[in-house]
């Protein structure tokens, strides 16, 4: 076969695969014109503003809800169990319950858009997972010109006893899931950073280097707060006495505008934060699945994600980027992040009060 024949056949292939994915599109739409309104719930408040464009480029009705994972999760599993489903697509920012109490229980279902399964990674189809909320090492560039820690084992160091902010681990499950993948996927990245900053292997009673680093950090003094704002105001407050480093959401950058100063402690080792991921769900008994997998696929686009992407939120399609404006500066180096692989989700989820074991019997403030 010629070369040029061998051309020619991929070109008409693509053009057809091309044809057939425009076709499933507009038989969707069609499809989902006859169907019932539907509603979404989401732990951000942006999804009212996406329900609402959604609505006006399809000619379609979808309310847009906002409510934490725990909530939607509750709404949805009763729904469910009473044959009355209401709610027809949740964005589940807690992926680890999201598969343990809904997935697994048939109370959703996962769908990939055909024309968009080879923008996806693979880790982010089964479930999918539709977008990931960067949570960053941040600093305070009134005091600092670079960020002033470049690894993660100097925030266990007395220098930066009591001047490390983030959210308490034993509330907020994302922290515990963090700790969780450290040790399942990135045992060997923390232990090298140990030996990278302090010249000598770590030794340790402890069943994994991410264990003796969250030990060693829960002993620093960490100032723990209640959320993410209270965080981001003890690390970039303009006025701080105190000099704080610690982890926040990329979204908390919008605020220097208000005159804070966060700034993205880039090139920190062996990562700069990670990276949490959202399920994209449809209720099993929607009366509008048409209209439900169609929103889905809307959040998958560039369009559809845009009122995230101002947060820093990446959306899982690789062929979307964060605005250019987005404040964190992020997308530069994304690569940096810890990436979190959703094949362990469940271990996750078991291993979450032992982490908060480890956390609360270790804390010294």
């Amino acid at each position: 076969m010629t070369r040029h024949l061998t051309a020619l056949i991929i070109a008409l292939l693509g053009s057809a695969s091309a044809q057939a994915e425009t076709f499933n599109l507009q038989q969707l739409i069609a499809a989902a014109k006859q169907e019932q309104p539907i509603t979404v719930y989401a732990s951000t408040g942006k999804i009212v503003e996406q329900a609402k464009a959604f609505s006006k480029l399809y000619g379609l009705q979808a309310n847009g809800v906002k409510a934490d994972a725990p909530q939607i999760i509750e709404i949805m599993s009763r729904e469910a169990q009473a044959h009355n489903v209401r709610t027809d697509v949740a964005i589940v920012e807690d992926t680890p319950a999201g598969i343990t109490q809904l997935l697994k229980k048939g109370y959703v279902q996962s769908w990939v858009p055909d024309d968009l399964k080879g923008a996806i990674a693979a880790n982010y189809q089964q479930p999918l997972t539709v977008v990931l909320a960067p949570n960053v090492f941040a600093y305070n560039k009134a005091h600092h010109t670079t960020c002033p820690v470049t690894n993660i084992w100097q925030l266990t160091e007395a220098k930066w006893r009591g001047r490390v902010a983030m959210q308490d681990p034993t509330s907020k499950p994302a922290y515990t899931d963090w700790f969780s993948q450290m040790e399942t996927h990135y045992d060997q990245q923390v232990r090298d950073a140990y030996q990278q900053e302090f010249g000598k292997p770590l030794h340790t009673d402890e069943k994994s280097a991410t264990a003796a680093f969250v030990k060693a950090l829960a002993e620093n003094g960490v100032l723990l707060t209640h959320s993410d704002n209270d965080a981001a105001s003890a690390i970039g407050a303009p006025d701080g006495k105190t000099d704080f480093v610690g982890l926040v959401s990329t979204a908390k950058f919008r605020d220097n505008k208000q005159g804070m100063q966060l700034a993205l402690c880039s090139g920190m080792k062996p990562f700069i934060g990670w990276n949490y991921p959202s399920l994209g769900v449809v209720a099993t008994g929607t009366k509008s699945p048409n209209t439900a997998k169609l929103f889905i696929h809307y959040l998958l686009t560039a369009e559809g994600i845009a009122p995230q992407g101002v947060d820093g939120k990446m959306s899982t399609n690789d062929t979307v980027s964060l605005p250019a404006d987005e404040a964190s500066g992020i997308e530069k180096y994304r690569g940096e992040l810890m990436q979190y692989l959703t094949a362990s989700a469940q271990e996750d989820w078991n291993s979450r009060q032992d982490w908060q074991d480890i956390w609360s019997l270790n804390y010294q403030k």
